[in-house]
């Protein structure tokens, strides 16, 4: 299998075996390592990969890297894979290919004060390839992306693409703002104006803030559950 080769600005470090990406590229964050890593692991059935950061806005902002690489990646997939493919994305960072789960997001960050940056920021992906179950009409929820019509989609390629793709949306979140990837975003978003319950709250979902919190309406309020409520701990 090649090497992938990523642009500019990222470096890769191949993983094998039963590593996980993500718990690996959380712990070389906190010792220090240059932003724009991206830890990887692809085997036959399963790609994962992971993306260290260094964000120097406040943790909540800096959360906007989570839909940022869920755009990265459906960018990616849509370059890739037939124009008949449909990728959408969960709030919380779960992947949906053609109406199905297929993989997910994850997010963890070096500090979990929303007002101060957090010194670095992972977010990982988890895509399975091909399923590996025996009887996968068990789970008729889940997918996998050679389940889909990307049989033909070389995961190496992916990764790349992944890369290039949210490479350009950091950019362009740098230099133009949240409302771009706003708006790319929210033509992507699964399930917004369905009912919904997330942290304990039940209603309709709304939508989300200029900082991606999520907003659902009961009968009587507004509540707004922040996106730094999806980090996982410290790895």
């Amino acid at each position: 299998m090649n090497e992938p080769a990523f642009p500019p600005l990222m470096s890769g470090q191949a993983v094998t075996g039963k590593i996980d990406p993500f718990q690996k590229a959380c712990a070389m964050a906190a010792l220090g390592c240059d932003a724009g890593l991206i830890v990887h692991n692809v085997a036959a059935d399963r790609l994962m990969a992971a993306m260290v950061m260094a964000p120097e806005v406040p943790l909540e902002d800096a959360m906007a890297m989570l839909p940022t690489c869920g755009v990265g990646f459906q960018n990616a997939l849509g370059a890739l894979a037939p124009p008949e493919v449909a990728v959408h994305l969960e709030w919380a960072g779960g992947i949906r290919v053609n109406g199905a789960s297929c993989g997910r997001l994850r997010a963890a960050a070096g500090g979990n004060d929303p007002t101060q940056p957090p010194g670095w920021l992972v977010v990982g992906l988890d895509l399975p390839l091909m399923q590996i179950t025996e009887r996968p009409g068990d789970t008729p929820d889940q997918t996998a992306l050679y389940d889909e019509g990307c049989a033909e989609v070389d995961p190496v390629a992916l990764l790349e693409s992944w890369a290039r793709h949210t490479l350009v949306w950091i950019t362009r979140w740098e230099a133009d703002g949240v409302a771009p990837l706003h708006a790319e975003w929210r033509g992507l978003a699964q399930g917004i104006g369905e009912d919904i319950a997330q942290d304990g709250v039940s209603g309709t979902w709304l939508g989300v803030d200029e900082r991606f919190g999520m907003l659902i309406r009961d009968a009587d309020t507004t509540h707004l559950i922040p996106l730094s409520t999806v980090l996982e701990a410290d790895q």
